[in-house]
């Protein structure tokens, strides 16, 4: 055989004694994929986050106050190992407000640099209309409140970044690439 140059699925061409082409694929590549994530992980490790912004029929968007930290947030939370961002979002809301996703897809609004958290966390934000309510909220250990709340009456105490976002979503203000 002779070497005939790397292929597009990370082997090497080769032409057989009868002048095929085959490829060679070789045992390190995965190996070296594997410590490069590693390298990666270690170097340049990463957060991702995902917050719902659930508008509801008269308009109103979905708030949560948690039982450590002051404000009221938009639901959501950190994405956990072989989880999807989609499949994140449904458990939060679930857990949070009681809501099941349904009907219209939620949409991706935006993907945010979360520098008051730690210079790697990123917020990702779904725009949700299509969802059901599976029963009234109750209070747990992580969430005291929840409820829907007019986007221009929001709660004294919400962040600001939940009315940033909700401004980008409703108010038709420029994204931003901060938290």
């Amino acid at each position: 055989m002779t070497d005939g140059g790397p292929s597009p699925s990370g082997g090497i061409y080769f032409k057989n004694r009868s002048g095929m082409t085959e490829t060679k694929r070789f045992p390190a590549r995965p190996l070296a994929t594997r410590v490069i994530t590693l390298a990666a992980l270690i170097t340049r490790p990463m957060i991702m986050g995902v917050r719902g912004l659930v508008i509801d029929a008269q308009k109103r968007v979905l708030l949560v106050r948690h039982s450590y930290v002051a404000g009221y947030w938009l639901p959501g939370g950190g994405v956990e190992h072989g989880e999807t961002l989609l499949d994140a979002l449904a458990r939060e809301l679930r857990e949070e407000g009681n809501i099941v996703l349904s009907g219209e897809a939620p949409v991706l609004h935006g993907v945010y640099l979360n520098r008051d958290a730690c210079r790697y966390n990123h917020e990702t934000l779904f725009v949700v209309r299509g969802f059901r309510q599976t029963g009234p909220f109750a209070p747990t250990r992580e969430i005291v409140e929840a409820g829907f709340f007019p986007a221009d009456a929001l709660p004294e105490d919400a962040i600001e970044s939940v009315r940033k976002r909700i401004d980008e979503v409703m108010g038709g203000v420029p994204t931003s690439p901060y938290w």
